[in-house]
């Protein structure tokens, strides 16, 4: 039996406040590992089950991945759609959520898309770049 949700839009969650769940920081090292291809399996485990709108947080770290392993391979198109859609769902978590420094991936994301949007396809940086994003995460201070 496939599992099945409402398609709903990303929007800000009360889950934001739960901790992490253990695959997503599992998705996460990998994503720091530039283990693209691993990354997309592990998030979109969760990421389909998950019935809560934080499903897009997920969903975004996952395509920003994908964009990444896009461009490592020299699809240029690829890598600026995935990163465009992963930003996209990543917007509504900004700053934070479930511990994540969404902020953070977002700028420097952001900053990365556009430069090879003015470059274009036949001018492809190498991968990776440097100051390749990572996802950090953030330390709640009373």
């Amino acid at each position: 039996m496939s599992l099945r949700f409402k398609k709903t839009a990303p929007r800000r969650t009360g889950r934001c406040a739960d901790p992490p769940p253990a695959a997503l920081l599992r998705g996460i090292e990998e994503f720091n590992r530039q283990e693209f291809f691993e990354q997309h399996e592990t998030l979109e485990g969760i990421w389909i089950k998950e019935p809560d709108a934080v499903r897009y947080l997920y969903q975004g770290i996952l395509q920003v991945g994908v964009g990444f392993y896009h461009w490592r391979r020299g699809n240029w198109r690829g890598a600026v759609a995935k990163l465009g859609h992963g930003l996209a769902k990543l917007e509504p978590y900004r700053p934070a959520c479930m511990t994540i420094d969404v902020e953070r991936l977002v700028v420097e994301t952001a900053a990365l898309r556009e430069l090879l949007e003015r470059r274009g396809p036949t001018d492809l940086p190498p991968f990776p770049p440097p100051r390749l994003p990572r996802v950090h995460r953030i330390t709640e201070t009373a």
